[in-house]
C-alpha cells in the first residue's frame, strides 16, 4: 500500500471528496487510524497537552516532534503525514529550514506545518525553493495563545474576517499546499474553502471545509478538562475504537460532522 500523495488531496477538494483527518502521536495509534478509512495525520504539538500534560502546546521541542512524527511514520502505510513546527521553532529562514528538514529527513513527514499569516511568507517561500510542502494555520493560533489571550474564537468581526481571508490567500500565493482554519466562523471558513484552490481542513470551522480534523483523544471522549465546541466524543454508542474512528470518517465523508451545535456563527 502506497502514502496518498498531496496530488490525491487536492484531487479529492476538487472532485468534492471530503478529507478526514486526525491526529497522530504513536505507531499503534497511526495504525489503526490508517487501517480505518483516515486520510491523513497531522502530527500535532498538540502532543504538549494530551501525551505530556502540559497546558499549552508551547513547552514541545523539536526532538519532541521529530521522535513523535517518526513513531507515527513507522506504524502507517497510507495515511498522508504532516508534522507541526514547534513553537520558537521558525523565527528565522534557516532555523526553518534546518528545522524542516529534521521533521521531513528523521521524522518522516511529508508536510511540515507552522502557524501564522504574512509574516510567515518568507519562511514559506524558502522551504517551497527546498521541495518542502507546506501546511498553513490561520484563526485561532495555539502557539500565539498568550498574545491572544486564550483559546478564543476569531474572524467573528469585519476587520479580523478580512485579515484571515486575506492572510488565506497570500499563503496559498506563497506556496502553501494545504490550509488548517481553527476556530472561525462557519460563513468564514465556507469562504475561505470556495475562495482557495487548495485543500482547506477545518477544526471548528463549519462544514463546508475541505475536510475535517479532531485531536484523536477528544474524538475519543478520553481528553481531561474543558472540551471545545467542536469537539464530538465517536466512541459513544460504538463498542470499540476501531468503530469509532469509522464513525467519525463517515461522519467527515457524509458531511454530517460537524453540525450546527460544533460550528461557530
Amino acid at each position: 500500500m502506497s502514502r496518498l500523495t498531496i496530488k490525491e488531496l487536492q484531487n479529492m477538494k476538487s472532485q468534492g471528496e471530503k478529507i478526514a483527518v486526525l491526529t497522530a502521536y504513536d505507531a499503534s495509534f497511526a495504525s489503526l487510524l490508517d487501517d480505518n478509512g483516515v486520510d491523513a495525520f497531522i502530527v500535532g504539538d498538540s502532543l504538549g497537552m494530551v501525551c505530556q500534560g502540559h497546558d499549552s502546546t508551547l513547552p514541545v521541542t523539536m526532538d519532541d516532534m521529530v521522535y513523535h512524527s517518526a513513531n507515527v511514520a513507522r506504524g502507517s502505510q497510507r495515511s498522508y503525514v504532516i508534522t507541526d513546527l514547534p513553537y520558537q521553532s521558525y523565527t528565522t529562514v534557516k532555523q526553518t529550514l534546518e528545522n524542516a528538514q529534521r521533521l521531513i529527513n528523521e521524522g518522516g513527514a511529508q508536510m511540515v506545518k507552522l502557524e501564522g499569516g504574512q509574516q510567515q511568507l518568507e519562511n514559506i517561500k524558502e522551504l517551497i525553493k527546498h521541495n518542502i510542502p507546506v501546511c498553513g494555520h490561520l484563526g485561532l493560533e495555539p502557539q500565539s495563545v498568550k498574545e491572544l489571550g486564550g483559546y478564543k474564537v476569531q474572524g467573528r468581526d469585519e476587520d479580523s474576517a478580512a485579515r484571515i481571508l486575506n492572510d488565506a490567500k497570500a499563503l496559498q500565493q506563497a506556496g502553501i499546499q494545504i490550509l488548517v482554519l481553527e476556530c472561525i466562523p462557519a460563513s468564514l471558513g465556507k469562504l475561505i474553502t470556495e475562495v482557495l484552490s487548495i485543500p482547506v481542513i477545518g477544526i471548528g470551522a463549519g462544514v463546508d471545509c475541505d475536510g475535517q480534523v479532531l485531536v484523536t483523544y477528544d474524538m475519543l471522549g478520553i481528553s481531561r478538562g474543558h472540551k471545545a465546541k467542536f469537539v464530538k466524543n465517536f466512541l459513544q454508542g460504538q463498542n470499540d475504537i476501531e468503530s469509532a474512528i469509522r464513525a467519525y470518517v463517515e461522519a467527515v465523508k457524509k458531511s454530517q460532522y460537524p453540525a450546527l451545535e460544533h460550528s461557530y456563527q
